[in-house]
């Protein structure tokens, strides 16, 4: 599960990768069994070649230290860390490694959470796997990214009553039952029933516009 300083800092990477040009898209799986970049970018230089860029987000001092595999087969790859953090660890990264350090702003109305300084450059190396079967991961991943999109944006009605149960589910330990935080299965049942109150009451009232209509024309038509 992401943590909430996790989700700023791929907000504000995104936001930075974006600012400068580039295409970048996250969790995508390398090829020759590279393992899963966090980010990826591309960028046509001046040359009119891909730029390829890999970028691993670590917030604490045993995720920069784990032992899981990672994905530094770009051209330039970098580590992506607060501030506090890369304080910590700075000697340890290895010497072609670039190091952006995470600062995130005192106001919410500035575009990102926060900002980016590069605290160590990163040294250029040769693509690590073969740049068509990088290019086409990068184009699946895009693809997953929109086909959440357009799930999202059609709400409810694509998935069927056991896709939801499932998500349901699997979103159980963030849920708060006892502290007072929002239970969000609780939120949709109340939210659901509040919808279904206001459509029979609107069903009601037409219903009695309807039936004083026909009284009045009984009445005119006995006369």
């Amino acid at each position: 599960m992401k943590t909430p300083l996790t989700t700023q800092m791929e907000e504000t990477l995104y936001y930075y990768i974006r600012e400068n040009g580039a295409v970048v898209v996250e969790e995508v799986t390398m090829p020759e069994e590279q393992g899963i970049v966090d980010t990826l970018s591309c960028h046509l230089n001046n040359q009119q070649q891909f730029e390829w860029r890999c970028y691993e987000l670590k917030v604490s001092k045993s995720d920069f230290r784990s032992k899981a595999k990672l994905s530094f087969i770009g051209h330039y790859n970098y580590f992506v860390l607060p501030e506090n953090l890369y304080a910590i660890v700075s000697e340890e990264i290895p010497s072609h490694i670039g190091a952006l350090v995470y600062h995130p702003y005192l106001l919410d109305d500035l575009g990102a959470p926060g900002f980016f300084t590069t605290e160590k450059k990163p040294q250029k190396q040769s693509l690590q796997v073969n740049e068509q079967e990088l290019l086409y991961r990068l184009i699946t991943s895009q693809a997953r990214e929109v086909n959440k999109a357009k799930q999202t944006a059609r709400g409810l009605r694509v998935f069927g009553t056991k896709q939801l149960y499932q998500e349901l589910k699997k979103r159980q330990p963030e849920y708060d039952l006892f502290g007072g935080g929002v239970n969000y299965y609780d939120h949709f049942i109340e939210e659901t029933q509040n919808q279904t109150v206001e459509a029979l009451k609107e069903e009601l009232e037409a219903t009695r516009t309807a039936y004083f209509q026909l009284e009045q024309r009984f009445f005119e038509e006995s006369e």
